[in-house]
């Protein structure tokens, strides 16, 4: 009978002790688990200029839901619905369009780029359980000893209970996941671009951009504020893209049309780079979005010619004019070395662009305009700005290497190259074509300067395949505005 009793008494010790210790080992693999969560770091992935990083949201109660993706701050559900209550939490850091990416965004084959994209977040939801598992296991090693140590146990019982724990930590967390968020990697392979992960939003579309075909326009101006002809009245039932832009009644593209009987479609805007403006939406001041310029052309399925004015944007003419006038010198090595770095930058895109403008449907004529030079001989009116001949002579240097860089690229593709003579009308002269200092655009041609590249125009025009357009009067003698 004692002994009966006895063997009771060691098996209810036994269940007690397993009870103990399976109700500790579930406490610290459920604690683990959920620290490692909140600790792991996020696994960072690059694709396309978009840089995110994938990790876990909060554990959810429900069984099924979408995900989470933190864009630049604000928290937004994923389109996609991942099963589990372990779903992927993904935080874009970072957009970068540069020549790579322009190129394989813009290529006849997107395939690498889904692949590219599919791959790297599916990689780093699994890179990031590698180390949530690690630091998990981590965390319950600590507590395990902890345990062992209040239970005084001996060091060769102490390693049982660690490594039991351990494998009841790692069975659990790689089991719950491969359970419960198996198919995560999947739907995140699904996902080829950031509007298959939260949608399109249908307001964030630029006004204008849903494709419209043009058969009656014979003419389309592409490029920057000297193209919108920026300070200048504004054009005719101004739309509010056109505010925003600067577009003007007065610019070479309203002269051409007016000389020529054509329908010219003005698309520049102030601000306009070949990436920002041209090949790609711009962002305006105001908050608005204009269209892509080049999309936009390629709807004027009957143009006979594109006219192309733009790389001071890209080579921050204005900012480096400023700075210029304003630094004690405008030569020093980093000046020149970054204005260096802008203009080879520009070269990449301009000829990106020129081969978007050779393989345009009816393959219309381009013509590609230098730039004007603002300073003459005499620049005695802007010495007080702090202007001299050696700034000057830098400033024009640059502006020099931009217009060389226009010529070539254009001569390379077949392209016309026009250059508007300011000569005589600079800034300082008594029938300057330039707008002053004090003007509300400095530096850019007023309503006179606009009609001289219209003439530069018109004149290299009948050169281009198929065009005849009629002849512009010279502008006379003391038309312009200061």
């Amino acid at each position: 009978m004692i002994a009966v009793e006895r063997d009771i008494s060691k098996y209810l010790r036994l269940i007690r002790k397993a009870l103990f210790y399976l109700v500790t080992f579930l406490v610290i693999t459920a604690g683990s688990i959920w620290l490692a969560l909140q600790v792991a770091p996020m696994q960072t992935v690059s694709a396309a200029g978009q840089t995110a990083q994938v990790g876990a949201a909060i554990p959810s109660f429900s069984w099924s839901g979408p995900g989470e993706l933190d864009l630049f701050g604000q928290v937004i559900a994923t389109k996609p619905q991942f099963a589990g209550p372990i779903r992927p939490l993904l935080q874009l850091t970072h957009i970068t369009i540069d020549r790579q990416v322009a190129q394989l965004l813009r290529s006849d084959d997107p395939r690498q780029l889904k692949l590219s994209l599919s791959q790297q977040l599916a990689q780093g939801w699994t890179r990031y359980f590698v180390w949530e598992t690690l630091i998990a296991v981590g965390f319950a090693a600590v507590a395990l000893i902890a345990v062992a140590g209040i239970r005084r146990q001996s060091h060769r019982a102490m390693l049982k209970t660690v490594a039991a724990g351990l494998a009841v930590v790692c069975a659990v967390n790689i089991g719950g996941v491969l359970l419960t968020a198996s198919s995560t990697p999947r739907v995140l392979r699904s996902v080829k671009t950031l509007d298959d992960l939260v949608g399109a939003d249908p307001l964030a579309a630029a006004p204008g951009s849903i494709a419209r075909p043009l058969p009656g326009v014979q003419a389309v101006v592409i490029g920057d504020s000297t193209a919108a002809a920026v300070g200048n009245p504004a054009a005719r039932n101004a739309s509010a893209l056109d505010h925003a832009c600067g577009r003007s009644s007065a610019s070479y593209a309203a002269d051409l049309a007016s000389v020529n009987n054509w329908n010219v479609l003005n698309l520049a805007c102030s601000g306009a780079t070949i990436q920002n403006g041209l090949l790609g939406v711009q962002l305006l001041g105001n908050g608005q979005l204009a269209p892509a310029q080049l999309a936009e052309a390629e709807q004027a399925t009957h143009a006979k010619v594109i006219i192309v004015s733009v790389g001071a944007d890209d080579v921050e003419w204005s900012i480096m004019t400023r700075l210029c006038v304003a630094s004690a010198v405008c030569n020093d090595k980093v000046s020149t070395a970054y204005f260096t770095q802008l203009l080879s930058s520009f070269t990449r895109s301009y000829y990106q662009l020129l081969g978007d403008l050779a393989g345009l449907p009816g393959t219309p004529a381009v013509l590609v305009n230098e730039y004007y030079s603002p300073f003459g001989p005499n620049i005695g009116c802007l010495t007080r700005y702090g202007l001299t001949p050696a700034k000057e002579k830098v400033l024009l240097a640059r502006l020099g290497q931009l217009n060389t860089v226009l010529a070539e690229g254009a001569q390379t593709f077949g392209f016309g190259v026009a250059d508007p003579p300011f000569t005589g009308h600079e800034l300082c002269s008594s029938d300057p074509w330039v707008q002053g200092p004090d003007d509300s655009a400095p530096l850019h041609p007023n309503a006179t300067g606009e009609l001289a590249v219209a003439l530069a125009d018109q004149q290299v025009l009948p050169t281009l395949a198929g065009l005849k357009p009629a002849s512009i009067v010279s502008p006379a003698p003391g038309t312009g505005t200061d």
